[in-house]
């Protein structure tokens, strides 16, 4: 099945204007959603929107409205609100470029990918340039869209074959970042931080995303299928837990494999352990040799005797 499309318009870039197609980059399918079941009889509960004082009402009385104080609104029809002449319903104007980490990354919202219009033949060509364009400035184009009733600033920039689409929040959205205020100040051992160092690049690799399974979700799926089978849940696969240690040093050393606490001490399989091994190895030998010599001794005894 096609994937629909999120917004059709066009990208425009000074006096280029490129007709584009913005479809989906993510998929919820995946996911698991639970309705609201009635217990008694099984049967999905539904909501009816109501008036206080007047009970259930039409869907066709039903309108938008704004509080502007307390229980006082301004109504707003849907062909009031898309009568809202706005350049951003149909257009991206990329008006601003700037470095690929420029943005911090509190600002990123959702992705999307963004395709060339199939209905004009030139939309292809203009894409291209675009997307080159992006590649060698290592920039990334800024521009506004309203769509569904809610705009945002956009992003686009180069993304293997194509264009990648990043709705971003305005500044008034952030909160700031007073929550880490009361954080302490204090210096911590140079030690720690060189062992977490360590640790980190041991761990240090490329982004694998397929390494990463969601097992909660895969143990829900189970649970309702055996449910549904009327069996037990069969267990879920995955990592195992981490033991509580307390001393932030010894976790740490033992993370990077450097032993820590007890594991530093001596076992009862260490070197001093293996000393009386080899000392009975070694009377093996000479009593392995002697025996030898014995057996050597009475065939020459047996020769003269002959």
């Amino acid at each position: 099945m096609p994937t629909r499309a999120y917004w059709s318009g066009r990208i425009r870039l000074a006096l280029v204007s490129i007709p584009v197609e913005v479809l989906p980059a993510t998929k919820s399918t995946s996911r698991i959603s639970f309705n609201q079941i009635h217990e008694p009889t099984g049967k999905r509960i539904r909501y009816e929107k109501v008036v206080p004082g007047v009970g259930p009402v039409e869907a066709s009385e039903i309108v938008k409205g704004y509080e502007v104080e307390k229980n006082k609104y301004v109504l707003l029809t849907d062909e009031e609100i898309n009568d809202v002449k706005l350049e951003a319903k149909k257009s991206i104007d990329l008006t601003q470029f700037v470095d690929e980490d420029a943005i911090d990354a509190v600002y990123f919202d959702r992705p999307f990918y963004i395709v060339p219009s199939e209905e004009d033949e030139d939309a292809a060509e203009a894409y291209i340039v675009l997307r080159d364009a992006l590649k060698k400035t290592k920039k990334i184009g800024l521009g506004q869209l309203v769509v569904r009733g809610q705009g945002s600033i956009v992003a686009i920039k180069p993304y293997g074959k194509g264009l990648l689409m990043e709705t971003l929040r305005y500044a008034d959205e952030i909160k700031k970042a007073d929550v880490f205020d009361e954080l302490p100040s204090k210096k911590v051992d140079a030690d720690l931080v060189s062992l977490a160092e360590e640790l980190i690049e041991k761990k240090a690799g490329g982004f694998q995303p397929e390494k990463f399974k969601d097992t909660y979700t895969a143990a829900l799926r189970e649970l309702i299928k055996a449910k549904e089978e009327k069996r037990p849940p069969r267990e879920i696969e995955e990592a195992p837990p981490v033991s509580n240690v307390i001393n932030l040093m010894d976790a740490l050393k033992r993370s990077v494999g450097k032993g820590g606490g007890a594991a530093a001490k001596p076992s009862a399989g260490g070197s001093k352990a293996k000393e009386p091994a080899r000392k009975s190895a070694s009377k093996t030998k000479s009593a392995k040799s002697s025996g030898k010599a014995a057996k050597t001794a009475k065939k020459a005894s047996r020769r003269k005797a002959a």
